[in-house]
């Protein structure tokens, strides 16, 4: 039997906790049973790269078992990656996910710093992303959402702290990027202070309680901690997102108010997750307030004094 983990998990996983159980009662591995890692590489809501068309790397606990693994997955997959064993495969996914979070960190650092500068971090970005060498564009947000990137590198961090080993970037990078729902409901407190308005007694929605654009997908979604943030602050809040009609999670249970519904009901629209059916045009026409923690309303015509960013 040929058995092949995907789940995302910190090296040596597969070797020391999977081939034990699975050889245990005398199977013998490369023989019997083979056991082999191959990460699952997916992008909610991509329209190009599917699971056929997307590089899939392999690593197998011995030489058999990557050969296997690489017959079974040659049948549906355009492209294989075969590397020296479980751990490296391993290593792999998380290195993937880890240069996600520590750009994201970065940037998202650079936005906190850039206002204080009094400049436009996303300007900035795409300015610099003009570049056409030794330049990736990482763009920041309200926080770290889904069930991979705020999560993932942990796993690395934690397995380095057993061989005494400080991961610095991993840590510093979570703890930047755990940081930013927080900056998020200081940047809403600073617009509706600027209206001569408190956040308690505020009427505030929350466009988008999804982890990223057009899915609908909520695990991890910094809008929870948002959400939590202003309800304590005393805000009368309220979320819309057509792709999450109604949510029942992390304390808070509640429904999306009419997507087609008006935005001047509103004191302040906290723009989360900036999903394609946003209609900007009508939000930016329509609202006395808005934070654009997206940078969603760029390029939009109308009154720009009335919109915060990150």
């Amino acid at each position: 039997m040929l058995i092949v983990l995907e789940s995302t998990t910190c090296p040596g996983t597969t070797d020391e906790v999977v081939v034990p159980r699975l050889t245990e009662k005398g199977a013998v591995l490369g023989k019997d049973v083979f056991v082999a890692f191959s990460p699952e590489r997916v992008d909610p809501g991509n329209k190009i790269y599917k699971t056929k068309n997307t590089p899939k790397v392999i690593g197998g606990a011995t030489p058999e078992c990557l050969k296997l693994a690489t017959a079974l997955y040659s049948h549906i997959i355009d492209t294989l990656v075969p590397v020296s064993s479980t751990q490296a495969a391993e290593m792999v996914k998380l290195l993937e996910n880890t240069f996600r979070a520590v750009n994201i960190g970065l940037v998202n650092e650079v936005a906190m710093m850039s206002r204080r500068l009094g400049l436009d971090p996303f300007e900035v970005i795409r300015a610099a992303a003009s570049k056409p060498f030794g330049f990736m564009p990482f763009y920041p947000g309200p926080g770290l959402g889904g069930h991979c990137i705020p999560i993932d590198p942990l796993y690395l961090s934690w397995k380095l702290r057993t061989l005494k080993y400080q991961a610095r970037f991993i840590d510093l990078a979570d703890t930047i990027n755990s940081s930013m729902p927080a900056y998020v409901v200081d940047r809403v407190t600073e617009a509706l202070n600027d209206q001569k308005k408190a956040v308690k007694g505020s009427k505030v929605l929350v466009y988008g309680v999804a982890y990223k654009r057009d899915v609908d997908d909520m695990r991890e979604s910094p809008a929870f901690h948002v959400m939590h943030d202003l309800i304590a602050r005393g805000a009368e809040l309220s979320y819309m997102d057509p792709h999450v009609p109604s949510f029942d999670e992390d304390g808070m249970k509640m429904s999306s108010v009419d997507p087609a519904g008006s935005f001047a009901a509103w004191d302040c629209v906290v723009i989360v997750t900036d999903h394609e059916k946003l209609d900007r045009a009508r939000l930016l026409r329509e609202a006395k307030l808005v934070v654009d923690t997206r940078d969603a309303l760029r390029g939009v015509e109308g009154d720009r004094s009335k919109v915060y960013g990150l």
